[in-house]
């Protein structure tokens, strides 16, 4: 005679065993994973850059994606530059590099290895100021002055670009490119100033060209 019960199957026994038999397939590789490899460094190698800031050799090591709006802010600490837009838009980061102005927020401090660069300390001291710095505040040319320093900058190579013979997308005559207040106009339209000084500020550049305003 068999004495053995039958086996009792229930809904709660079959999902329990169910989990279980899970768990147990999930761990498994789990357990059998070999050790992962050491995350790779991120650490960024910086490089030896030399600045020829307002006459004086400066020599960084700079991470290469610093751009040299940050370089001359963070770095030299010559804050006069200013942080605007951060996209070029804006003109406030405005300084002179090899004598042609250019936003220092677009471009990599590494690029200008050895370049001369000029800021607006450069230009001019409190007790010596730059011409056109005089005639900024002669004729009162900002408001805030947040956005002076890269007016400034941008007015003094303006004037270079004239005397230099080089044309601007408003120059009727290529042979001969004169003061005018189109050309003023387009070539500072890149220097914004928002509290909206910009009849002063060709008042300012026209004193310091010699030219009726």
């Amino acid at each position: 005679m068999n004495n053995d019960r039958p086996l009792a199957l229930t809904r709660r026994g079959v999902l329990a065993s169910g989990v279980a038999s899970a768990a147990t397939s999930a761990a498994a590789p789990l357990l059998a994973a070999p050790p992962s490899p050491k995350a790779k460094s991120t650490e960024v190698a910086l490089m030896q850059t030399t600045l020829k800031v307002n006459g004086k050799t400066e020599r960084l090591d700079l991470d290469p994606r610093t751009t040299l709006l940050d370089a001359l802010r963070e770095h030299l600490h010559l804050t006069g530059t200013k942080k605007g837009c951060d996209h070029g838009q804006c003109g406030a980061c405005t300084v002179i590099v090899e004598g042609k102005r250019i936003n220092s927020c677009l471009t990599l401090a590494v690029m200008h290895d050895g370049d001369a660069i000029k800021t607006i300390e450069g230009l001019g001291t409190p007790g010596d100021l730059h011409p056109m710095q005089k005639a900024f505040v002669t004729h009162d040319g900002y408001q805030c002055g947040y956005c002076t320093p890269g007016q400034i900058c941008s007015a003094v190579a303006v004037l270079d670009e004239l005397k230099a013979g080089i044309p601007s997308h408003v120059s009727a005559d290529l042979d001969k490119i004169a003061f005018s207040r189109d050309e003023i106009v387009e070539r500072m339209s890149g220097n914004i100033c928002r509290c909206g000084a910009y009849s002063n500020i060709f008042e300012a550049i026209a004193d310091v060209a010699g030219e009726k305003a």
